[in-house]
């Protein structure tokens, strides 16, 4: 390699260094497309989702964080954003094997029809057949054809971005993560707390079967609180998988624990309805008013089982 060409090579090598990186939190506006039909596959712009007539009830559309490389997006993308810059627009293509796979005709097969609920024994129904998930075709008499492909299966796709901004605040970062995994945020904040713990300290005793001596020590913790929302406590995902999402939190964030809260509201008035309508001073006067000797329970006790 000539002098020049190493020149620029190492040019080249400064130009990637000097935007995005693995591992990089940023923040993302897209739509993904169909490239064949151009039909809307996910969006972060509710006008657009809109104009698609897709049902945008329950569903927050804003920019997205990610972490790059770390499989949020396609990998098409992740290659594009190494080196990108805040302001960056691009479109890129995805392949239908780099996004839902290339559409396989031997999944799609005739199963018998009693495997399947009646309620969902109609052309388009979702079903779940022996673990497997497809999508029902046709149903005659007693047998069933079932697509057992991804919907999109076969489909190149064309994502367009915009680079908004780089997400360097750890609460911002937490907060995307948890949108990306619930898609809903939950209100986050992160403070050092003072927790004291057991430590193992080292002893004079040479004795291997000796029980170890600990101590009380008081300790700094990053801690990652999150103020859970009804519908993230009811969220499947988080249900199931909170342990792991947790452990990916702190490992990215550097973040030593995480401690879920939910606040529930309300006060005591509700239980009166529940009570007959009794409040306080009423459950005690009806206390007051119930004359019971205690001796005289005892003796009528023993009176029964003799």
């Amino acid at each position: 390699m000539s002098d020049e060409q190493q020149a620029e090579a190492e040019q080249v090598d400064e130009e990637v260094e000097s935007g995005i990186q693995d591992g990089d939190f940023v923040r993302l506006a897209y739509t993904v497309r169909t490239i064949e039909d151009g039909d809307v596959v996910d969006t972060t712009d509710k006008e657009v989702a809109e104009e698609a007539e897709i049902d945008v009830e329950g569903y927050e559309f804003e920019p997205r964080v990610v972490i790059v490389g770390a499989g949020h997006v396609f990998p098409e993308v992740d290659e594009a954003l190494i080196g990108a810059e805040a302001g960056d627009e691009d479109t890129v293509e995805i392949p239908a094997v780099d996004a839902f796979g290339e559409y396989d005709e031997d999944e799609v097969r005739t199963v018998s029809a009693n495997k399947i609920d009646e309620d969902d024994r109609y052309p388009g129904a979702q079903v779940t057949i022996d673990g497997d998930q497809g999508r029902l075709e046709t149903i005659i008499g007693g047998r069933a054809r079932v697509n057992f492909n991804h919907p999109l299966a076969g489909e190149d796709l064309e994502y367009e971005y915009e680079v908004l901004e780089l997400v360097d605040d750890r609460e911002e970062q937490a907060s995307g993560l948890l949108g990306m995994y619930l898609q809903q945020a939950p209100e986050v904040w992160i403070q050092t707390d003072e927790v004291e713990e057991e430590q193992v300290v080292e002893s004079d005793d040479d004795d291997e079967d000796a029980e170890p001596e600990t101590e009380t020590v008081t300790v700094e913790k990053d801690t990652l609180y999150i103020e859970a929302t009804p519908q993230m406590t009811m969220n499947q995902q988080w249900m199931f998988s909170k342990q792991q999402i947790a452990q990916d939190i702190m490992q990215r964030l550097d973040i030593d624990r995480v401690i879920v809260q939910e606040t529930i509201e309300g006060g005591l008035g509700g239980m009166g309805g529940m009570m007959g309508g009794a409040g306080g001073a009423d459950i005690e006067e009806a206390i007051e008013d119930v004359d019971i000797d205690a001796d005289e329970l005892a003796a009528e006790l023993d009176a029964d089982e003799e």
